[in-house]
């Protein structure tokens, strides 16, 4: 990974970014700057690597989170308010994986993520803590 380049700014968008909006970004940008379509154009060669690093970088929670630091990015806000729908997302290995969840208190934030407070919307209705690479919200 080269922590040089600003993987939001080729794709883009903000830091704040959700991963919709980094999917929706990088299809834009790869349709726009794909070799196929461009008569195998060695410059659009360049820039769809380019993408391609900074999607495969930016879609990953853990990879994000890791470019994120040493770029400083990781000061910003939390993701999620309270009252947020949430998923648990493929990554995690909890019993709760796939169940929707409502944040219930004001994240807490380490040196590296936010926290969430959970209350699951299913017959566990337990309430449990997750970090917010754990979490993708809910479309409404």
């Amino acid at each position: 990974m080269r922590i040089g380049q600003d993987h939001y700014k080729i794709l883009g968008i903000a830091p704040t970014a959700s991963i919709r909006e980094i999917k929706n970004a990088y299809r834009q940008q790869a349709f726009r700057y794909h070799p196929d379509r461009n008569q195998m154009s060695p410059i659009n060669s360049q820039i769809m690597e380019k993408i391609n690093e900074a999607y495969a970088t930016l879609s990953d929670p853990i990879k994000r989170t890791e470019y994120d630091i040493p770029m400083g990015y990781r000061i910003l806000v939390p993701k999620f308010e309270v009252g947020s729908k949430v998923i648990i997302n493929y990554h995690s290995s909890t019993p709760f994986k796939d169940h929707i969840g409502l944040i219930v208190h004001e994240p807490v934030k380490d040196k590296f993520r936010f926290w969430y407070t959970v209350k699951f919307v299913s017959n566990m209705g337990s309430v449990s803590l997750f970090a917010e690479e754990e979490l993708d919200e809910v479309q409404v």
